[in-house]
């Protein structure tokens, strides 16, 4: 059996509880939009962001909404990769714009799973991999993986660069995190990781004459794509290093330090406000919580600082306050304390965490659809 073929053969168990509880929450998706006289399909493939990528990918750039609260959207805010593979499969098949982003992303969260899959296996075993894949798929804004967004492609690629990387294949590092970094914005935290992979490398093998050179290229190609995504904006705005950040000023976000989130905390608290807004918090504190579960543990600096850079995006951001749960989606290594309680815990006591988890991620998933708040 080829390594390929083997590796897919150990994944399948995990793979196989991933689909599952994704296709369930469609399922449930998929009936209460029957239930309220929605189209399924409209609610997973053109909600929010989705509708912009589909824009894009039929149209090219060139879209400005202009909002009388004085917020500016481009969709310059939005990263090429996604688009353009929406572009290639309309043109290969006879579906829409839609139909086509929701082929790739679950395709995208396959490999994902896969991938986060093989990080984990090779870093702390089959028993725990399973359980950090079905935690991914159990996450209470988990839905967004089974949409038409651009989360499931971002993990994919950096799954899979994170494994090339502590596996030590280097250029395949580089490259994947170069992708990772044309997907999304915070595809930056995939080169993050690279680079700083790659320097202690270099310093480690100072004043040897051999075996640098795939290093340095990993180090080169992983910001590649997000470098070169933003520079091509600014030379688009006549802004050459500020105009993709001004961009994404008119949608209202810039990295503040939190400042912006203390003032939706406040509005919480002062005023009502949607379910979302509380559940974000929720699970962005949360996240900080794991994150620093996870360092206790000591895991790969790759791991460290690719997560340290997601959450950090994530929390010292300002902008969408209630999308950061789907910000944090590709940290998937905040799950391996969580799963590493679980394989300690009795069987009963774990079967029924994944259980609530569970209700709780097809009932808040099927909220986030059809809730009056970006996603």
């Amino acid at each position: 059996m080829s390594r390929p073929r083997a590796a897919l053969h150990r994944a399948a168990p995990a793979l196989g509880l991933f689909a599952a509880a994704r296709l369930t929450g469609m399922a449930v998706v998929s009936l209460w939009a029957w239930h309220i006289g929605r189209s399924p399909r409209a609610l997973l493939a053109t909600s929010w962001d989705s509708r912009w990528y589909v824009g894009i990918a039929t149209q090219g750039y060139g879209r400005t909404v202009y909002w009388p609260d004085g917020a500016v959207q481009s969709d310059l805010a939005f990263f090429p990769l996604y688009p353009g593979l929406i572009r290639a499969v309309v043109s290969v098949l006879p579906v829409t714009g839609g139909t086509a982003g929701l082929l790739l992303s679950w395709a995208a969260a396959g490999a994902a799973a896969w991938g986060v899959y093989a990080v984990v296996e090779r870093l702390h075993g089959r028993r725990l991999a399973t359980l950090v894949v079905l935690l991914w798929g159990l996450l209470p804004h988990a839905v967004v993986l089974s949409m038409a967004y651009t989360e499931p492609l971002l993990t994919a690629f950096a799954a899979w660069s994170l494994y090339a990387l502590v596996s030590g294949r280097w250029l395949w590092a580089g490259a994947l995190a170069g992708l990772a970094g044309l997907a999304r914005p915070n595809g930056i935290a995939v080169a993050a990781a690279v680079c700083a992979v790659a320097c202690c490398e270099l310093w480690r093998r100072r004043g040897t004459k051999g075996g640098r050179a795939p290093v340095w290229a990993a180090a080169a190609l992983a910001p590649a794509g997000w470098l070169g995504y933003v520079l091509w904006v600014g030379v688009r705005r006549g802004d050459v290093p500020g105009g993709y950040f001004a961009v994404q000023r008119g949608w209202t976000s810039r990295f503040d330090l939190g400042l912006g989130s203390l003032r939706v905390i406040r509005g919480m608290v002062t005023g009502p406000t949607f379910l979302g807004f509380p559940m974000a918090l929720l699970i962005a504190g949360a996240g900080v919580l794991l994150f620093v579960l996870l360092l206790l543990d000591r895991p790969p600096l790759a791991l460290v600082v690719y997560t340290g850079v997601l959450v950090l995006i994530t929390v010292g951001g300002s902008g969408f306050f209630e999308s950061k749960p789907r910000f944090l989606l590709p940290a998937f290594p905040l799950l391996l304390p969580l799963a590493a309680a679980l394989a300690k815990a009795r069987p009963r006591a774990a079967v029924a965490v994944i259980a609530a988890l569970a209700g709780l991620s097809f009932c808040y998933g099927t909220y986030l659809t059809v809730a009056p708040m970006a996603l």
